[in-house]
């Protein structure tokens, strides 16, 4: 697929993480999700919560102090495991409602998630404008804003994810404050869960895309540090045969559920070489702190 070549692979700074979570060798997305996002870990099914069930503070709400504005691009719902990790705070992933909750009381300027109206209607989105169109998201000028994909992201149009990330950046750039944005491409995950060989290549190139875009805006606007990576492992993918030269792979999966492999980590800007070498999920956030007091 792709001739072997992605964006993500010509990066030269990259490292490996290891995931396992406070009570599991083999992490779930809440787990991994919070150990990014608040340099914790927690239990298994936990969001933004620690083993007593107190509230970790997240790398968004610890930014947003210093006067950052944050942002959201995924192709999960916007209370799926890992994207609420960067906003929420609850017990447990299954709570849907408290976690859309959290989402309206957080600091998060802008997300762009799969949904629908009928999510508007149950669930009143309190300032957040919900727009209609991808297009409008870039100049729009309310403070806070949110778009329903309907699942455009998905592979049915690769491209869609990659003119999101770039809606959201220049959203967020015209805010002339420094920013924070998180772009999920979910839908690798679930064609592991289902050992789907082609939709998880269809959907890494996807991602790759949105990688692309992601690098495209760090070369335009000097100071800008793009960090690439996976909460976990899903599928124990082994790959025992393949021909580039004609879009061909053979991919094996050992398992339908997460594995405790450790994954990669790639980083592109300044301070990116502080992402070399083996370390635990949690440092990702402890790094990028440590890089923003330099």
């Amino acid at each position: 697929a792709n001739k072997g070549s992605l964006s993500l692979t010509q990066l030269k700074n990259l490292g490996f993480l290891k995931t396992q979570s406070f009570d599991d060798f083999t992490t779930d997305s809440a787990g991994a999700g919070t150990a990014i996002a608040t340099g914790k870990k927690v239990p298994n099914r936990a969001i933004g919560t620690g083993n007593a069930g107190v509230h970790e503070e997240n790398i968004m709400e610890l930014l947003s102090k210093r006067g950052f504005v944050s942002g959201i691009v995924t192709t999960d719902e916007i209370s799926g495991a890992t994207p609420s990790a960067f906003y929420a705070h609850q017990t447990d992933r299954s709570m849907t409602e408290e976690i859309l909750n959290d989402l309206l009381k957080s600091p998060l300027s802008l997300f762009i998630s799969e949904g629908n109206r009928d999510t508007i209607k149950n669930n009143a989105m309190g300032e957040y404008a919900m727009l209609a169109s991808l297009d409008e998201v870039a100049n729009y000028k309310k403070e806070k804003v949110g778009y329903f994909t309907n699942g455009n992201t998905t592979s049915n149009n690769n491209s869609q994810l990659a003119a999101a990330t770039d809606s959201a950046l220049q959203f967020l750039k015209n805010k002339d404050k420094s920013f924070f944005l998180l772009v999920e491409g979910a839908k690798i995950d679930t064609y592991a869960h289902e050992n789907s060989i082609g939709g998880v290549i269809s959907e890494g190139i996807s991602f790759d895309k949105a990688v692309t875009a992601s690098l495209k805006f760090a070369d335009s606007n000097p100071g800008t540090l793009v960090i690439v990576t996976a909460d976990h492992e899903t599928g124990g993918l082994t790959l025992p045969q393949g021909n580039a030269e004609k879009n061909e792979i053979e991919g094996d999966f050992t398992t339908h559920d997460h594995t405790g492999m450790m994954v990669p980590i790639f980083a592109y800007g300044p301070q990116s070489d502080e992402f070399q070498g083996v370390y635990e999920n949690t440092e990702v956030f402890n790094k990028i702190l440590k890089i923003l007091k330099q």
